[in-house]
Formats: structure tokens, C-alpha cells, sequence
């Protein structure tokens, strides 16, 4: 899974740091040769001056994440010198330290390198800049190949971390356990459905939970029908694999009466096909990611067990696959979901927001005072927003601006959706109380949100639609092609911030 590398702090100046590779990273600059400066030159100066002689011949240009390769240079321990691209310094914060680091190790592990230092520079030495660091780290060493027999590069195996404050030791140990559950989620997003069935995906969580220490709740396909989940219950109906509801609680060691509780709700139809209302051929296989909402709650409640939030967090995940089999729900059928609500269906491919409005209720049900939910929900939003941005609805905008900050804050991008009573018209039935896609084609990302919307009461809610940004389809510099686990870290973020009045 890539989380083995070991990353410590390491007092010795850079010089004298024995390792395979030792990375830093250098900025454009208008003035040649001003790329050498701060920390760069003083390990130029070990050097005999070797990198300035490299930056005026205008090979060492700071452009993001072009790498310089120095060998065996004069008066430094490392084998290598490498010098990774940072872009415009005002444009540089931990979001670029942390892919800048993810880079480098995926550019070093293509030379077979398992032993590395990475270099701080000056203003990026604290806690919160080793966390980037080891996060970057921890997620460049993780490759999708757990089924290959000739897997292509070995894994680092330990990073020394040089320059930082003595204090960065904590950054280290928080970036490592968040790194490690993005890791985690991205495992789950990238297994094949034969292997990840509902049952399956079930017995995951529980060995994640048991070993962190969470309780942890699964409903059965009984259970799920005696609650009345009649939404969730209609999407499972065409397959042979029943559905399950994962139910995972952490409960702060102090915990007052009428605390704030955070609901999670993360989709998980481990495999959709599209039901009825059949997908065509073309990427079908893909859809074996249509848990990644599901994995990312998963992910976010593994590092929350090791962090331990002062909230109590509950997360709830709808399981199931959607097939088009023989007892499969048609396209104008009519389901009751657990909130008593009626619900028509004109589409099966829109079986996200039904499972999810059966989530949603059920978090409510268990005292969740706050609701996010994240879900690959819509091709509309990838219309939207392309691969870059998450879209996030909101009923409660202090709530809603949380969240927000929160992605700011882990590096995630985000970009708040409107959410305008003037679209509850699109989701309008004439023989039920709403339907389960827009009328017309347009605002498909805003319907599906209201949809959900009509399951959350007054409880402040927030949707992440996170379609185009859970899978990546070509490999980047600083990520290799599958699941991302987009999520974990802002959803991390909101409950170690969220303090016990909310």
C-alpha cells in the first residue's frame, strides 16, 4: 500500500546526511542565478559552488516540478542532489510543498532510490510543513498495482527530514496517520468489484475498525428492511449480492450532553452498472470506484481513531451494487424511503442520492447534529468543474464555509455550488412526492443536491459531489492513476477543528 517509509528528523546539516537522493526544491526568479539562495546555498557552498554553476547555465529554471539530477557531487554524503521545481514563491504554500514532495519520491522510486533526505527551506520548517512533507511523501510511495506479479518500482523505505524545527515531530506523526487513511481509501477505491462486494466492503470496515479501536454497527439486508430503508432496498434489488449499512461510531474520551455530533454519509455502490437504465459499455469498468464516497469515510474514521477529535463522528455507508436483474426496480416505479418520503424513479442510474437519502435519515436517527455527505454522484458536476474542483452544496453557509476552510486548509480543491430554492421545481413528481432526477437537462449536479437535500431537515448539511475528482484516469508526476481518496484530509481537517460547542 506504500505507507511503509519511515520518516524521521534529522539535526545533521544536509551535507553530511547519507542517503540515496537528498530532495529540495528551488523558485523561478526573474534573476539568473538567483534560484541558489536561503538553504539551496548553503548546500551549494558544500558543493564548491557546483548547483550555482548549474542555475547560470540556466538549468535550474524553479519551474513547477521540474527536476534537476545532480550525481555524486563534491562534499555531500547523499549519492544525488535533486532539485524539484517550486514555481512562484508567492504562489507556494503547503498544497504545493506536499505534491512537490509526492513528486519527488515518484520520480526517485522510477530510479529504484529507497533511501532519501528531503530539505527544508527557510519559512517552510514547521509542524504543519513536515505534515505536507510526510503527507506528500506517504502518498508518492503508494502504487495501485496489488494484482500485478511484476510490480515495476520497489517502495521507499525511509525519509530523513532535515532543517525542520525540533517541533515538526508532531507534524510528522499527524501526516503520517492521515497519509496512511488517504492510502487506505484509495486501496478500497481501486479493487476490483468481484473482490469488493457490499458483504465484502462490510468486512473491511469492521477489520479496520476492530483494530483501531471504533465501534462499529453492520446492518444486513433484514436489518435494512425492517428500518424501512425502501430507497437503499430498491437499488439492491437487482442483484444477488444483498446490500449492507455500515455504521462506524468514535466517541470522544469526554463527551457532554448536547455536544455537536458530525454525520458522515459516503456512498458506496461498489459496482453500477446503471440498473435499468444501462450504462453504455465504454468505461463501464470503472464503476467499481461508485464507493469512493463510502471508502473516503472509511479512510477519515481510520485517522480519526489515531487523532482523536474532541466530536463524537458518525460515520453511515450505504452498500450495495445496482444491477439490472429480474427483481431490478424499473424506471417509473415508486419507492418509500426511510423518512416516510415517496420517491419516483425515472431513472436507475441515479442510484446514488437514493441509498444516500436512507444514509442521510439514518445519520440523523443517530443523533448527527451536523451532515456531510460525499459521493460520486453526477457527470454533471465533471461538466461543471472538470477534474480539478470537488462541488460543494451547502443549507447552512457558517457550516458550509467550514468545510471550505477545512480544504483550504488539507490542499483539497473545492468549489461552492449554488443551491437556490428556484431549483427544488427540477426534482417535482406528479405522482409521488419528488423523483430521483431533474427535469430537463440542465442543473444536473444542483437537482441531484436538492434531492438530498429533501432528507436533511433543518439539520446543517453539506454535500461534496466528488465524481470528478475521485479517479484519476492518467497518471500525474505526483500520483499514479486510480483512486485518489479525495476527501479524507478536508474531512480530517473539519472534525480535529471542530470543537465540542460546534
Amino acid at each position: 500500500m506504500g505507507t511503509s517509509a519511515q520518516v524521521t528528523l534529522d539535526s545533521r546539516t544536509a551535507a553530511k546526511v547519507e542517503a540515496e537522493a537528498l530532495v529540495s526544491y528551488v523558485f523561478e526568479s526573474e534573476k539568473e542565478g538567483k534560484a541558489v539562495e536561503g538553504a539551496i546555498a548553503e548546500l551549494d557552498q558544500a558543493a564548491g559552488g557546483a548547483l550555482a554553476k548549474l542555475a547560470a547555465a540556466g538549468e535550474l529554471t524553479g519551474k513547477m516540478l521540474e527536476f534537476t539530477l545532480v550525481h555524486f557531487a563534491p562534499g555531500i554524503a547523499a549519492q544525488r542532489i535533486v532539485l524539484v521545481g517550486a514555481g512562484k514563491r508567492e504562489k507556494f504554500g503547503t498544497a504545493e510543498l506536499r505534491r512537490l514532495a509526492s513528486a519527488a519520491v515518484r520520480y526517485l522510486k522510477s530510479r529504484s532510490v529507497k533511501r532519501l533526505a528531503f530539505l527544508a527551506r527557510e519559512g517552510q520548517r514547521s509542524a504543519e510543513a513536515a505534515q505536507a512533507v510526510t503527507e506528500g511523501l506517504i502518498l508518492g510511495n503508494f502504487d495501485g498495482d496489488k494484482y500485478r506479479t511484476d510490480k515495476k518500482n520497489p517502495p521507499l523505505e525511509s525519509v530523513a527530514l532535515v532543517g525542520f524545527e525540533p517541533a515538526a515531530q508532531s507534524g510528522i506523526e499527524r501526516g503520517r496517520i492521515i497519509a496512511e487513511s488517504q492510502n487506505f481509501t484509495r486501496e478500497l477505491g481501486n479493487e476490483p468489484s468481484n473482490l469488493l462486494t457490499p458483504r465484502l466492503l462490510a468486512e473491511r470496515a469492521e477489520a479496520m475498525a476492530r483494530e483501531a479501536g471504533l465501534a462499529i454497527e453492520i446492518l444486513d439486508e433484514k436489518r435494512i428492511e425492517a428500518l424501512k430503508m425502501g430507497a437503499l432496498m430498491g437499488v439492491a434489488r437487482g442483484s444477488v449480492e444483498p446490500p449492507r449499512m455500515i455504521v462506524i461510531t468514535y466517541t470522544p474520551e469526554k463527551s457532554s450532553p448536547g455536544a455537536p455530533v458530525l454525520g458522515f454519509v459516503g456512498k458506496a455502490v461498489t459496482f453500477d452498472t446503471g440498473g435499468i437504465s444501462i450504462k453504455p459499455s465504454n468505461d463501464m469498468e470503472k464503476m467499481k470506484f461508485d464507493m469512493a464516497g463510502g471508502a473516503a469515510m472509511l479512510g477519515t474514521m481510520r485517522a480519526l481513531a489515531r487523532l482523536k477529535p474532541v466530536v463524537k463522528v458518525i460515520a453511515v455507508i450505504p452498500a450495495t451494487e445496482n444491477m439490472p436483474g429480474g427483481r431490478a426496480q424499473k424506471p417509473g416505479d415508486v419507492q418509500i424511503a426511510m423518512s416516510g418520503k415517496s420517491i419516483e424513479v425515472i431513472n436507475t442510474d441515479a442510484e446514488g442520492r437514493l441509498i444516500l437519502s436512507d444514509g442521510l435519515a439514518y445519520a440523523r436517527q443517530l443523533g448527527a447534529t451536523h451532515l456531510v455527505d460525499a459521493a460520486t454522484l453526477t457527470g454533471a458536476i465533471v461538466v461543471a468543474l472538470g477534474n480539478v474542483n470537488s462541488g460543494v452544496f451547502g443549507t447552512d453557509s457558517a457550516f458550509t464555509e467550514r468545510v471550505l476552510a477545512s480544504a483550504r486548509r488539507a490542499g483539497e480543491k473545492m468549489w461552492h455550488m449554488p443551491l437556490d430554492d428556484d431549483y427544488r421545481d427540477l426534482i417535482k413528481s406528479t405522482i409521488a412526492d419528488i423523483q430521483n432526477v431533474g427535469s430537463g437537462r440542465g442543473a444536473g449536479a444542483i437537482s441531484a443536491a436538492w434531492f438530498l437535500r429533501e432528507f436533511t431537515g433543518d439539520t446543517p448539511w453539506v454535500h461534496l459531489d466528488i465524481a470528478g475528482t475521485a479517479w484519476l484516469d492518467d497518471a500525474k508526476p505526483w500520483a499514479g492513476k486510480g483512486g485518489t481518496g479525495v476527501a479524507v484530509r478536508t474531512l480530517v481537517d473539519l472534525a480535529m477543528s471542530f470543537n465540542g460547542r460546534g
